[in-house]
């Protein structure tokens, strides 16, 4: 008789053995386009998107910006636009697709079938509206649906009590804090961590249609369609 413990392991994973990785693609939706930065059309409006009198407080939590200038913001959108991780999009609200904000894919983990959506920042005057939702539903669609993931994260500052609610609101759940995580700005950053499931994104996604789908007047609460 074998003294050998039996231990316990995890499932056996089905699937791609390896996710795809983002590309420099469009992704076209009803509120928003999302698309790879072009610095001689994004610069200038997303500098005024982020520097109005009312919207510098956007940057807090960001290891950059606010900007300087024009000039300074161009840079930074320069070597961005060339980076494969974080993989960054313009947000351009329709129908004029006019620029309002940045999102991204980074953290991109394809062997293990994981990646973060982050980066996220809009002008103050379209949060609060269904450019943020959509943006992401576009994001997580093309993660789960196209790219093969089977888990995509939202990290945030711990402080950061908008992007927390937010990512619940989108459907993320609390993974807990991971206190001394970082140094930003010379200060200490412990990191709210979310994470969202292939298994639980159908629900959600159909949670996030609905709720898109629906008139702006008559839309309900996003975050009790996707807890449930």
């Amino acid at each position: 008789m074998s003294n050998k413990p039996v231990l316990p392991v995890g499932d056996v994973v089905t699937g791609p053995t390896v996710a795809a990785r983002p590309q420099a693609q469009v992704h076209t939706g009803s509120e928003v386009i999302l698309r790879p930065i072009d610095v001689d059309l994004d610069g200038d409006p997303l500098f005024a998107a982020g520097h109005g009198t009312d919207g510098k407080w956007i940057w807090t939590y960001m290891p950059y910006g606010p900007f300087d200038d024009h000039a300074q913001m161009r840079l930074w959108l320069r070597e961005s636009s060339g980076s494969a991780d974080p993989r960054f999009f313009t947000v351009c609200q329709q129908p004029d697709a006019k620029p309002v904000g940045l999102v991204s894919y980074l953290s991109i983990a394809a062997e293990q079938r994981s990646i973060e959506v982050g980066h996220i920042w809009y002008s103050p005057q379209v949060q609060r509206t269904a450019v943020n939702t959509e943006s992401i539903f576009l994001l997580l669609q093309h993660a789960f649906d196209d790219l093969g993931y089977r888990r995509v994260e939202w990290k945030c500052d711990a402080l950061n009590a908008r992007s927390r609610a937010a990512a619940e609101r989108l459907g993320f759940r609390p993974e807990g804090i991971f206190k001394q995580h970082r140094i930003v700005r010379g200060r200490n950053r412990d990191t709210a961590w979310f994470a969202m499931m292939d298994h639980d994104w159908p629900a959600i996604q159909r949670s996030m249609q609905r709720w898109l789908g629906t008139a702006q007047s008559e839309r309900g609460s996003l975050r009790d369609l996707t807890a449930n």
